[in-house]
């Protein structure tokens, strides 16, 4: 039996080893600028490098590494021993104060969006010191930003922390407005939920589509899906079981609050959450979280797919965001409270999220755009693409009250009574949830469900911190000067929601109704990656950013051009997967199943007296069906050629091939498909969904 209070944080230079391993002024100092993020003299700074050295050593580790998080979508390290050289030959352990500081990694290589041209290879690391070093795999791993030698972010990290800045400066200015004299700091925080499928690693290992992109590209759907809803939330195998022990055990090490663990809707799918931290750590330990789940399934022979379509006509892959602000001193700037009618900050922090939900719906939307996700959004449990907010009906009918100038009469039950008496009464909560909505209110949070399984969560979060940043300056800008502080709060409040009650949507958003509906609204409907990645090259996002020094227009021209460049390169190489699984698996499959009929056939014929009806048939359908695919493949490689060579920017780029590579890549799809249920099944070159889903049953 582990014991979870005995292991926890055992890998982690946190608070509790700080405290007992550095001297008493050097720990109020780095307590300091933690909290306060004031510099760090290097004397001190030497001081840390050399407890965080000998802490280490004692755990039996050697090297150490700046652990970064560049623009993709997996983390970077670079490894570097203690030894130094000594007198005679000999060697000593040292590790430095500048060395815990700043490391000095190439930068040339890394996605840039053309901030670095090649021959600028330096690049900076420097040491995130509001996340605690830990040790993974026998190295010391020390949090860093990531920047470039003209100083430019080169990473998700950087903006985060500074979009964590601009809401901790402009949520002050409220807190403060409310007579919060306790409070020095503001803080978002973040409790993500992690979607994934297991398969067996040598089922897996056999479909180049699964081990080349992370999808199938090709799959006829199983007899048996998801259609029983018979996997959600069932007992879990022992095979799986084993894998979710040892993966929970390696997070708690790294004091990652793994909490929960259960099956998920589809096959083979599964779901891991984690308690509330602050964001920059909850994002730090979800990149963590994705790396393990590779890692650990590895060991026990499976193989985790965190793509956030994997199998086409089975739920799809979410990481459902469920983001917070609070107060340093505990206070949840979003609990409704017993009378949330009567609790005037909450309101206004409320409008404030429903202002900036609705004003920069775009840009929310762009924040969880990728190729994988244009094939999740939309049905499944996964949210479509239009942005709109749920809030409840107390919530609704209260916001509803204040715009019609009535008085709220709150008829909601508190208490939930299920007609047997053996069962204990308990408290309802203030909203029913909403597994439709993008952007559901869930009794003292916001649960974003759109971004995918495999991003990063930084993207989101930057987004949601900024947006509410600049509608709370907006806010403290009117209120600051405001003579009747509890008439004009009261205006604020009743005018913003009357603006901006567009966006809240309490119904199904999966209904063609709704779509209409949201049309009529005004609500933007950006069904696809190139789409929404053009609301970051507007002045609105642009100026935005610069105005809370989130992301100069350099950075987030990069971004922008480092996100084209992503989506095109995905369809590129999964075009490619595509053509070459064709040519040199499925066309040979489908040409020796086409001899074998064409030989029993024309034998059958020699023999007076059989019925060849049957083998003609298939034959003729697979003979039709092949010719198909010969037509199908030889578009999707012309299509591919054409954009290899094509010379339009990165947004046209992107355009031409969602609607000629990804068309052609569907028509290749269907026909392949199709020939699938057809060719026999010792033929079929490729494990089918059956085997793949049922591989760790």
């Amino acid at each position: 039996m582990v014991d979870i209070t005995e292991i926890f944080g055992s890998m982690v230079f946190n608070d509790a080893v700080m405290k007992e391993r550095l001297p008493a002024e050097t720990y109020i100092a780095l307590r300091k600028t933690q909290e306060q993020g004031t510099h760090l003299e290097l004397d001190l700074a030497n001081t840390v490098a050399h407890a965080m050295k000998e802490w280490a050593m004692e755990k039996g580790v050697t090297h150490y590494t700046h652990w970064f998080q560049p623009m993709t979508n997996a983390t970077a390290e670079k490894h570097d021993s203690f030894i130094m050289p000594g007198g005679g030959g000999s060697v000593i352990m040292e590790f430095s104060g500048k060395e815990l500081v700043r490391g000095e990694p190439d930068a040339s290589s890394f996605p840039s969006g053309g901030l670095r041209a090649t021959f600028e290879a330096r690049g900076y690391t420097v040491w995130d010191t509001t996340s605690y070093a830990f040790i993974k795999d026998g190295t010391l791993c020390i949090p860093t930003a990531f920047c470039s030698y003209c100083g430019e972010a080169l990473d998700k990290k950087t903006p985060l922390l500074r979009s964590m800045d601009a809401l901790n400066t402009q949520a002050m200015r409220i807190v403060k407005l409310f007579g919060n004299e306790k409070a020095t700091r503001v803080i978002s925080s973040l409790g993500p939920e992690q979607e994934y499928f297991l398969l067996d690693k040598e089922v897996y290992a056999q479909r180049p589509d699964l081990t080349t992109t992370g999808r199938t590209l090709f799959g006829a759907s199983p007899s048996k899906g998801q259609e029983m809803d018979d996997h959600y939330f069932t007992n879990i195998k022992p095979r799986i079981l084993a894998f979710m022990e040892e993966l929970d055990e390696e997070l708690w090490k790294l004091g990652v609050y793994a909490k929960t663990r259960h099956n998920e809707v589809a096959p083979a799918q599964f779901e891991l959450a984690t308690v509330y931290q602050t964001t920059s750590v909850s994002t730090d330990h979800n990149q963590l979280t994705m790396e393990l789940m590779k890692n650990i399934a590895s060991r026990h022979d499976l193989a985790c797919l965190l793509h956030e379509k994997p199998f086409a006509g089975l739920n799809g892959s979410g990481k459902h965001n469920n983001w917070s602000v609070s107060t340093d001193t505990g206070s949840n700037l979003l609990e409704p409270g017993d009378t949330p009618e009567e609790n005037a900050q909450f309101l206004l922090m409320l409008v404030a999220i429903i202002k900036a939900c609705d004003v920069y719906q775009d840009l929310i939307r762009a924040s969880a755009a990728s190729p994988g996700n244009d094939h999740r959004l939309g049905g499944s449990e996964a949210p479509p693409a239009i942005i709109s907010m749920f809030l409840g009906d107390q919530l609704t009918a209260i916001l509803d009250s204040i715009a019609a100038d009535t008085d709220y009469e709150n008829t909601a039950e508190t208490s939930m009574t299920i007609g047997v008496t053996a069962l204990p009464h308990f408290p309802r909560d203030v909203t029913d949830r909403n597994r439709t909505s993008p952007f559901a209110f869930t009794g003292n949070k916001f649960e974003f469900r759109m971004p995918g399984s495999s991003s990063s969560l930084a993207g989101p979060n930057i987004v949601l911190n900024t947006t509410l940043a600049e509608v709370l300056s907006e806010f403290a800008d009117q209120l600051e000067q405001s003579k009747d502080f509890k008439t004009d709060l009261d205006a604020l409040v009743k005018k913003t929601y009357q603006d901006h009650r567009r966006i809240v949507f309490n119904g199904d958003n999966y209904t063609e109704e709704w779509a209409q509906e949201a049309k009529a609204r005004g609500l933007s409907n950006l069904k696809d990656t190139p789409q929404a990645l053009r609301e970051l090259t507007t002045d609105k996002v642009k100026d935005l950013y610069e105005k809370h020094k989130v992301l100069n227009q350099a950075e987030l021209d990069a971004r922008t051009e480092i996100f084209f460049d992503g989506y095109i390169k995905t369809l590129q190489i999964e075009a490619a997967t595509m053509l070459d699984m064709t040519k040199t698996m499925i066309i040979p499959a489908t040409v020796y199943y086409q001899n074998e009929l064409a030989s029993l056939l024309k034998s059958k014929k020699e023999i007076t007296g059989f019925n060849t009806s049957l083998e003609a048939d298939v034959l003729q359908k697979v003979s039709t069906l092949s010719a198909d695919l010969l037509d199908t493949w030889t578009t999707l490689e012309t299509a591919l050629e054409v954009s290899r060579t094509s010379d339009l920017d990165s947004p046209e780029l992107a355009e031409k091939i969602r609607d000629e590579v990804g068309t052609a890549m569907a028509s290749l799809r269907e026909t392949a498909d199709k020939l699938e249920t057809i060719v026999a099944k010792d033929y079929w070159p490729i494990p089918t969904y059956s085997e793949l889903l049922g591989s760790v049953s």
